[in-house]
């Protein structure tokens, strides 16, 4: 399997912290998202190391929802999750710079997730991975600039 990553980065106006308050709410995540609308935590959740939540997600071909888990919670510096607990790995990186944060996206299409592609599409599995990929390139710039506005406002 090919390592399938990406990553873009934006300074946000606002303390680490403020930032780190704002992505790790996932019951937020749908004011900035392009495809998940919504996200609600699990049990009682709230996001430490090892809750759960989960996610709808919406395109123009489909609707979907997913599970995650939290896998970093470290105030100020990252917040990140597993989807299906072993799939994709995506996650958010705050760094102080320029009286704000860099923030950081990041995406990860794991190797366990891309054996599930090929399980459950077959001959598909290039495409539907492909098509994954299209989306988190073209997500996360959009996803950095709603969250930027969203603090700065």
């Amino acid at each position: 399997m090919e390592s399938l990553t990406h990553r873009a980065s934006v300074v946000v106006h606002a303390s680490p912290e403020a930032v780190y308050d704002l992505v790790s709410d996932v019951t937020r995540t749908g004011e900035w998202s392009p495809i998940c609308r919504e996200c609600r935590w699990e049990d009682g959740a709230g996001g430490a190391v090892g809750d759960w939540f989960t996610g709808h997600n919406e395109t123009p071909e489909r609707s979907w929802d997913t599970r995650s888990q939290v896998v970093v919670a470290d105030r100020g510096r990252e917040f990140a999750w597993v989807v299906g607990g072993t799939l994709v790995r995506w996650g958010f990186l705050m760094e102080p710079a320029d009286g704000g944060t860099l923030l950081t996206e990041t995406w990860e299409f794991l190797t366990r997730g891309q054996e599930f592609f090929v399980e459950r599409y077959g001959d598909q599995a290039p495409q539907q991975v492909a098509e994954r990929t299209r989306a988190a390139h073209e997500g996360i710039p959009a996803t950095l600039d709603a969250v930027k506005r969203i603090a700065e406002a």
